[in-house]
């Protein structure tokens, strides 16, 4: 097979290589696939460069995010349950080692590819997706009616937020630093895009309120958690997702006892540990968001980016911000793929 082997740690994406590696043999309960499309993240930015919480022991193969073809699906054992995928399944998931031309993995990180999607966009959904669906409905419990603030809404899981909103009978205004990327936002479903460049983005969201009220639900996954409590409803629900820009807030506890304010973090990676009935749960509502049309791929399609030798530009564009929604890596299998 073909991948990105790291072998100690690089300064960025332009020093990675495609070389040539075993194909990796199953172990027990393992899937072997093709793959034919695999998405960029911020977090291989770091792993590639040892920054990362979870460094794997050198050589290692870079990427994550994929989906592609099932080539060998695991043996049932004696009395247990059969494989969920058989070979020639078309899957979606997360595994180390998305940045290759095949990948093993286990079935809990494994998802079908929906009906009449492509491989391209489904390769961008594993992390964004479930992401936004538990922050919004199990952690906000977002309804119809309410007002929704998107922080970086042209982002990968900006778009899934803002599509999941639209989806439960909400008004999305969407915030994204220029002109293009709130444009982006608005086709995606937003009825409102804020540039938050300008320090009157807070006063700005306020008004576009029924009566100036704020909005009911933040979305961050950026770090603007107290500068949004300038324009927050009372009851407001403030959802913490990430820290994009860098670093982590600190904020007055008595603001949030003054607006009557909940503040709650999603860490959507730790529910396979701490509730996994969750889980599929939060795949479920999103398939149906999917089949009944309110939810569609969120890859960026300025610029294509096919073959593995591209995944240095791709992540060039990822972390330098040149880009909108999911960055995703067309893989072309030996003899040509549909992708």
């Amino acid at each position: 097979m073909k991948g990105i082997e790291i072998k100690e740690y690089v300064k960025g994406p332009e020093d990675l290589k495609v070389i040539s590696l075993p194909t990796p043999d199953p172990k027990s309960g393992e899937y072997l696939i093709a793959i034919h499309a695999s998405a960029t993240n911020f977090f291989d930015l770091l792993q590639i460069r040892g920054k990362y919480q979870h460094q794997p022991a050198f050589p290692w193969v870079a990427g994550s995010e994929f989906s592609g073809v099932v080539l060998k699906a695991p043996t049932a054992l004696l009395g247990g349950p059969a494989p969920k995928y058989k070979v020639g399944d078309k899957v979606f998931g997360a595994s180390q080692g998305g940045y290759a031309t095949h990948i093993t993995c286990t079935e809990e990180r494994l998802r079908p590819v929906p009906e009449g999607w492509s491989f391209f966009d489904a390769a961008g959904l594993f992390v964004t997706a479930p992401t936004s669906y538990a922050g919004l409905v199990v952690r906000a419990g977002i309804k119809k009616g309410d007002w929704v603030l998107v922080h970086a809404a042209a982002g990968g899981v900006g778009l899934a937020a803002v599509q999941i909103a639209k989806a439960f009978g909400a008004t999305v205004i969407a915030t994204a630093g220029t002109q293009h990327k709130m444009d982006v936002a608005c086709s995606f479903g937003a009825d409102f895009a804020v540039d938050y460049r300008k320090s009157d983005w807070p006063e700005k969201v306020k008004k576009l309120t029924p009566k100036g009220r704020g909005v009911d639900i933040v979305y961050d996954p950026v770090g603007l958690i107290a500068q949004s409590m300038k324009c927050t409803a009372w009851n407001g629900r403030l959802l913490v997702v990430g820290f994009a820009a860098g670093e982590i807030e600190k904020m007055a506890t008595n603001r949030i006892l003054l607006k009557n304010v909940s503040v709650v973090g999603l860490h959507w990676g730790m529910y396979a540990t701490n509730e996994p009935e969750m889980v599929d749960q939060v795949w479920d509502g999103i398939f149906e968001l999917m089949k009944t049309g309110k939810y569609r791929g969120t890859c960026f399609t300025d610029k294509e980016y096919v073959g593995l030798e591209s995944v240095p530009a791709a992540l060039k564009a990822l972390g330098g911000r040149d880009s909108w929604g999911k960055v995703v890596v067309k893989v072309p299998q030996d003899g040509g793929s549909k992708i």
